[in-house]
């Protein structure tokens, strides 16, 4: 690997507390962990990284022997040292460094990943999707298009929310991550550019890569999505765009219908489709708030958006079910591009999948009362102990997004499972060293978990030494003094 790459990705290992190679060992295993260095990439030489990051050689070899002797690489004479994800205690198993949550493991809290437990309804919802297996079982189970009963279901789901959509407008596929890649894949072929919010979700990042596509962060800290991604797509010549109008991840932003439409028309202009994001949509927090229209239904013709969605947010992760909605000649080169690659969706998963749609109004009451609490406990466990850390609690979605007030968020990442803690840095939702200064919490946890993970968040600050530990944390960009906002 490129050591100023490497460099980029590290940052000042000379600002760590405690020593520089316990700090670059750290920063290494972090990008393995969270993908950004995938296993089997070799290290520069101990020389040349030196160099890049300004410290002695004895503190690269002494990184590389602790990334060694703790499992997170090897080396060969001659070969030099590459990286490699180490085995899992236990005989567990693991995504080796996919964006994905692991097994769980006794004694961690996962606070990486987003990812709530199963609605009390879901047992029900199983047993009945079982009793409608019988009627499947006189045939094949093959079926390409995905069951009818479900694809109407969808798409009866976007017309009551404004969006008028026929079941052949409906793409079923394995999860939103699945939607996700089979929308960008379909509409994005290698070297073409697609559009990112930034920050935004690193699956999709990783999705659009291994497309071969290239992605083109566009910040939004100054101007407004609207604003910031047709301006992008002129500079860029970009494909698509892919966005979240529903309450993003990771910010929890919320676009109006006014915002929603300008941005569509703005970048039908340019002709770049639109593939939005929908995984939030149904995690609305407010009460009696009228929710803003789909994306696609601002659009000036059918073609210039693509949704996508999926169940695992507001019903299950552990239910592989997601969709895309598309034009009918797009819809139908993605069920072919589905069809050579799986043959057809399972067809229990699918069952399960109406009875879900079908108690959706049930489903969705319970998970916002229930991430509503939560919500707002972790945001008063944070103000309790990190009064220097300014946090926006979001109208919807599952994760807040705090600013630490100084570049801590690796460090924190790279200390956290020394406390039975499992953080993700927030540069894993932008490019480079991009977010160091913020952390993704998801609030999906019980209180009783989140009151503990935030005790062990203290202690892991307290050991990488917090800059913002007595309130003082610097003034953000609006104006506002550090602190939690409520």
């Amino acid at each position: 690997m490129d050591p100023r790459k490497l460099g980029e990705l590290l940052g000042d290992v000379r600002d760590a507390c405690g020593p520089a190679y316990r700090a670059l060992a750290d920063g290494v295993r972090v990008l393995v962990a969270d993908g950004r260095l995938p296993s089997g990439t070799r290290l520069p030489a101990e020389r040349s990284l030196a160099g890049v990051l300004g410290v002695s050689r004895i503190t690269v070899t002494h990184a590389y022997r602790e990334l060694r002797a703790n499992g997170w690489a090897d080396a060969r004479q001659g070969s030099g040292t590459w990286v490699r994800f180490p085995d899992l205690p236990d005989g567990a198993s693991g995504a080796d460094g996919a964006w994905v949550p692991g097994p769980a493991r006794p004694g961690v809290i996962d606070l990486a990943h987003a990812a709530p437990a199963a609605p009390d309804a879901m047992p029900q919802l199983v047993r009945r999707a079982v009793e409608r297996l019988d009627a499947e079982l006189a045939s094949h189970g093959y079926g390409p298009d995905g069951l009818p009963a479900l694809r109407e279901r969808i798409a009866a789901r976007f017309t009551a929310r404004g969006l008028p959509t026929e079941p052949d407008r409906i793409v079923v596929t394995g999860g939103a991550l699945h939607a996700i890649g089979t929308a960008l894949g379909t509409l994005a072929g290698a070297g073409d550019r697609v559009l990112v919010e930034h920050p935004t979700y690193p699956s999709a990042l990783d999705v659009i890569t291994d497309a071969g596509a290239r992605v083109v962060p566009v910040a939004l800290d100054r101007d407004a999505p609207e604003a910031a991604l047709p301006r992008a797509a002129r500079q860029t010549a970009a494909r698509a765009a892919y966005l979240m109008a529903d309450f993003q991840n990771p910010t929890g932003a919320l676009l109006d219908d006014d915002a929603r439409a300008r941005l569509l028309h703005r970048l039908a202009r340019q002709d770049v489709v639109a593939v939005v994001d929908e995984t939030f949509a149904e995690l609305d927090l407010r009460t009696g708030a009228v929710p803003a229209l789909p994306c696609a239904a601002h659009a000036p013709r059918e073609e210039d958006a693509v949704t996508v969605g999926g169940l695992s947010k507001v019903a299950w992760g552990g239910l592989r079910l997601g969709w895309v909605r598309a034009a009918a000649e797009p819809a139908a080169r993605m069920r072919r591009r589905l069809a050579r690659a799986q043959v057809a969706p399972p067809v229990l998963e699918q069952l399960i999948g109406v009875e879900v749609l079908d108690a959706l109004d049930v489903i969705r009451a319970e998970r916002a009362r229930r991430l509503r609490d939560r919500r707002d406990a972790l945001v008063g466990l944070l103000a309790d102990a990190f009064p220097g850390w300014r946090v926006v609690p979001p109208e919807g979605g599952v994760v807040l997004w705090c600013d630490l007030g100084a570049p801590v968020s690796s460090a924190l990442a790279a200390a956290a499972p020394r406390h039975g803690l499992a953080l993700a840095p927030g540069s894993r939702f932008g490019h480079g060293r991009a977010f160091d200064d913020r952390l993704r919490l998801p609030f999906t946890h019980p209180e009783p978990v989140l009151a503990e993970a935030v005790r062990r968040l203290r202690r892991v600050a307290d050991e990488v030494g917090d800059p913002a530990r007595d309130g003082a944390g610097a003034a953000s960009a609006d104006g506002h003094r550090a602190g939690v906002v409520v």
